[in-house]
């Protein structure tokens, strides 16, 4: 669905969007590749690795509204990468926080309907399910614009849609290249905030190719969300260096010790297919009720209890140390 297509993605010059040019270029042919980004040094580096023709380079904020509009001309679809991702950062600096990540997606809703672009994806966060720090209580209001641009489209033939997913190994500020830092500086013993702590864990590609699949599924309005393994952290760091000395630095702040990605207050909403799930909309489109039970690709899926949650500290599948060692091995290749 992407060949002589114009796709544009905000935020592409960080992990996730370098994944994602790669695996659409290796996958399709594009009329037009667009990375949009604040990033200066990061673009131009990567011009020098995608030298594709149908490559062209934004450099923009999501802040700015009238610049977005332009970016997006005769775009048929748009990935919403662009994020203030850092936990601590965005306690400290909460305002820059809300401008990027909430008054962020408007504008990428804004420039998406005055260019009547096909559909869009915003890539959300398992903080934004239940937040208790400000990322992901933005990333919730995120969440919540993208649903209800599905309204405001009225005419329009754009619609919207939220992938939320957990964390991904190896990309930029994650714990695996922390770690994995640390140990090449000769450091004795690796920190663990609590023993008990665990994570969800995907790698980019997985997550890329739940995004491009999910275009396809998407009626407008869903929040997809994947069924992956979680980590405990101190298997984590068993797996990065075995043997080696662990300390307890504490929960720092906004951080918690177990991640959900489909609360249990949403159970009434979410729904059970093979390898995702997907949380329907709270409110009614007016187009009338859609059928989030079945996609746009066939797949049917099924409700959940009322209750359920999935949560990382009871999800059914856990990595062993071995298993999480494999799985940061591919992910990195």
């Amino acid at each position: 669905m992407f060949d002589d297509k114009s796709i544009l993605i905000t935020g592409g010059s960080g992990s996730f969007g370098r994944m994602y040019i790669r695996m659409i270029l290796e996958r399709f042919k594009p009329r037009r590749l667009i990375v949009y980004s604040r990033d200066e040094l990061k673009q131009f580096e990567m011009q020098h690795d995608f030298t594709d023709p149908c490559m062209r380079f934004f450099l923009g904020d999501v802040r700015d509204r009238d610049r977005l509009i332009q970016a997006t001309r005769g775009v048929d679809f748009i990935i919403h990468a662009a994020a203030m991702k850092q936990v601590i950062a965005a306690e400290y600096n909460p305002t820059e926080c809300i401008r990027t990540n909430i008054n962020g997606a408007e504008n990428v809703i804004a420039a998406a309907l005055a260019n009547d672009v096909e559909r869009v994806i915003a890539l959300s966060t398992d903080k934004a399910a239940n937040p208790i720090n400000l990322y992901g209580a933005t990333k919730l209001a995120s969440d919540k614009l993208f649903v209800a641009a599905n309204n405001m489209a009225g005419s329009h033939r754009t619609r919207f849609a939220v992938v939320r997913y957990g964390n991904v190994v190896g990309s930029r500020g994650s714990v695996l290249p922390f770690f994995q830092k640390l140990i090449d500086e000769g450091a004795s013993s690796l920190p663990i905030t609590d023993p008990r702590m665990t994570r969800f864990w995907i790698s980019l590609e997985q997550g890329v190719n739940f995004v491009l699949t999910n275009f396809q599924r998407m009626h407008g309005g869903e929040i997809f969300i994947p069924k992956i393994p979680s980590v405990r952290i101190v298997d984590l760091a068993d797996a990065i260096a075995p043997g080696m000395a662990t300390h307890v630095v504490g929960i720092r702040p906004g951080e918690k010790l177990h991640e959900i990605m489909c609360p249990a207050d949403d159970s009434h909403l979410t729904y059970d297919f093979t390898d995702h799930y997907v949380i329907a909309p709270t409110i009614r489109f007016h187009n009338g009720d859609l059928d989030f039970a079945h996609n746009a690709l066939g797949e049917s899926g099924t409700r959940v209890e009322q209750g359920f949650e999935y949560h990382s500290g009871t999800n059914p599948h856990f990595l062993t140390v071995e298993e999480t060692r494999a799985f940061n091995a591919q992910a990195r290749t």
